[in-house]
């Protein structure tokens, strides 16, 4: 794009200086709207807001990482719904002592990041605040939406990855301390599970939902969603052995400590009573990421959570608390 498609002013000087930075990750930007290729497949778009000393510390992490991190949270919700990514608008309050550097910086990592996912980045819009916020919209395209709510009573539910990494690293920081390299990595740079939830959604998938606000938070959602009830046997959790160590340290099973963390982005997924062992082996070739069996849906309503036989009262982080 050269300079005269923005027109002059200093915020499409920056605009421009951005879309240098992106370089070909940046697509179709210069009008208000972006413009999308129509094809076959349904449209899905969700948006994640970041806002600084809520969601970051400008302490913990840098500009790049907050970038990325603002960006994958919103591109996983499209993992959740067995989307492929198409692209994403960011929107962004910069504060007013803040150099233009620190901006090329944090959008690089939403451009990283929406490169990984295999998408571009197709817009936004800037303004000045007293901190930094980060709207991002995503856009995605499937053949067959995977909602929240098409859980049957016999299907076995299933979580990708390894849980707990990332309160590992916000419970480090809270003490003063240092997380470790696992922990930091899972919090500053999660990986949208697009590939993997294109995969469940391929294999049969009768609801997903992304682990944004933690086991404890999201599972009732999906049971809520469905009309059913979820069954969650806590021992069977692929757990990171920063959350293990993490639980130690707050006198906590590492399960519990693991369930109650938000942030890992991981996905629940309810398969058909048929989806088993082999067929987990096959999506973990594919895809690279593990796959467990945590629990199963029943007729009903709510979650029950078992820890070594026994019920527990879990919850997910409240953004009003």
């Amino acid at each position: 794009m050269n300079d005269t498609a923005l027109g002059p002013g200093r915020e499409f000087d920056r605009i421009r200086r951005i879309l240098a930075k992106l370089g070909p990750t940046a697509a179709g930007v210069g009008d208000d709207c972006a413009i999308l290729p129509s094809g076959l497949g349904t449209l899905v778009v969700s948006v994640d807001l970041s806002v600084e000393e809520v969601h970051f510390r400008r302490e913990w992490l840098s500009l790049e990482e907050i970038g990325w991190r603002a960006a994958a949270a919103a591109l996983s919700d499209l993992a959740a719904e067995g989307a492929e990514t198409v692209g994403l608008l960011a929107s962004v309050a910069v504060p007013r002592n803040s150099s233009e550097e620190d901006l090329l910086a944090l959008m690089a990592g939403v451009g990283a990041a929406a490169r990984e996912a295999g998408g571009h980045v197709l817009g936004g819009d800037l303004t000045a605040g007293d901190r930094w916020v980060i709207d991002v919209v995503v856009i995605g395209r499937t053949e067959r939406p995977v909602t929240r709510g098409g859980a049957l009573p016999g299907d076995g539910l299933w979580v990708t990855g390894h849980l707990g990494a990332a309160r590992a690293a916000l419970k480090a920081w809270q003490r003063g301390g240092a997380p470790s390299t696992e922990a930091r990595t899972a919090f500053a740079h999660p990986l949208p599970r697009i590939r993997a939830g294109r995969a469940l959604m391929r294999a049969g998938a009768h609801a997903m939902i992304d682990l944004s606000d933690g086991l404890g938070g999201d599972a009732p959602h999906l049971a809520a969603a469905s009309g059913v009830a979820l069954e969650i046997d806590l021992d069977n959790l692929p757990l990171t052995a920063s959350a293990v160590n993490a639980a130690a340290n707050a006198g906590l099973p590492a399960e519990h400590f693991a369930a109650l963390g938000g942030e890992d982005y991981e996905l629940l997924a309810a398969m058909p009573a048929g989806f088993g062992p082999v067929q987990a082996g096959e999506f973990t070739r594919e895809t690279g990421v593990a796959l467990t069996h945590i629990g199963i849906v029943q007729e009903g309503d709510g979650v029950r959570f078992r820890l070594e036989g026994r019920d527990l009262s879990l919850s997910g982080y409240d953004h009003f608390a």
